[in-house]
């Protein structure tokens, strides 16, 4: 029997699960349990964040508004982001001080939700804020193409909207017509090529999910707090920054 991936969207404890009695566990005798099966871990990652179309109450619709956090459509929640089941969890951030000007990247990668390594650098002195963001999500590709190598589950988030659409949806589009789009220039072209590329051979096995920044994830401030390093310490390679790390104090560093 072909392996499936159990998506809970209302239940005890909301995530994606590897095998049914797991996800049984969490519906079972659950009032209003929300959930359905999925062929890969992919396609599962990607309706975590979408909330299935159910008819409810008013009054469950009010408690339901009154506990959750508002994002905006298809970002996750600090509380969907913990509870995907995937080993690795990269966040990507890019900074510009001013746009266009100072630009630089950061990356907090986390094992088994658990802050692991942080990454700066790509300092750029007449850089931009989405170029910044592409190069970001382009290190969280490479780490990811890594990790997948090695046979281990990887999840990405990031707050940029037009990074993901750049190599997720226009890209599609853009390579069918010759790398030409209708009414300008393709800005960030040899960059989004080498994503696109690269992207293309992952796309199965790995998510790249919106998040909204500075609304309190972990791990999208701490890849901010490492743009902004990268930024004022002028860093051009993509760098380790050195362990151990005091949450603390890198969250009350400079953010962008």
């Amino acid at each position: 029997m072909a392996k499936k991936f159990y998506v809970v969207w209302q239940g005890r404890e909301p995530g994606i699960y590897s095998d049914w009695a797991s996800c049984k566990q969490q519906v079972d005798k659950f009032a209003g349990a929300r959930y359905k099966s999925f062929p890969t871990q992919a396609e599962a990652m990607a309706a975590f964040g979408k909330q299935p179309r159910a008819v409810r109450s008013s009054t469950s619709a009010n408690k339901t508004s009154a506990k959750r956090t508002t994002t905006s459509k298809g970002s996750l929640t600090s509380e969907q982001v913990h509870a995907l089941t995937a080993e690795i969890k990269i966040f990507t951030d890019g900074g510009c001080d001013p746009n266009p000007g100072k630009a630089g990247s950061g990356l907090a990668l986390y094992r088994n939700n658990q802050l692991n390594e942080l990454w700066y650098g790509l300092y750029d002195p007449m850089g931009t804020n989405n170029t910044a963001e592409l190069n970001a999500l382009n290190q969280a590709l490479i780490l990811a193409e890594k990790a997948l190598a090695q046979a281990t589950t990887v999840a990405i988030f990031c707050d940029s909207k037009y990074s993901i659409q750049c190599i997720t949806q226009w890209a599609v589009t853009w390579q069918k017509n010759g790398w030409k789009k209708a009414g300008g220039e393709i800005k960030n072209l040899a960059l989004i090529q080498q994503m696109f590329t690269r992207y293309q051979a992952l796309k199965s096995q790995v998510v790249i999910h919106h998040v909204n920044g500075h609304v309190g994830i972990e791990g999208n401030e701490l890849a901010d707090r490492m743009s902004i390093l990268a930024v004022d310490t002028k860093v051009v390679d993509f760098c380790l920054y050195q362990p151990p790390y005091d949450l603390a104090a890198l969250l009350a560093l400079r953010a962008g």
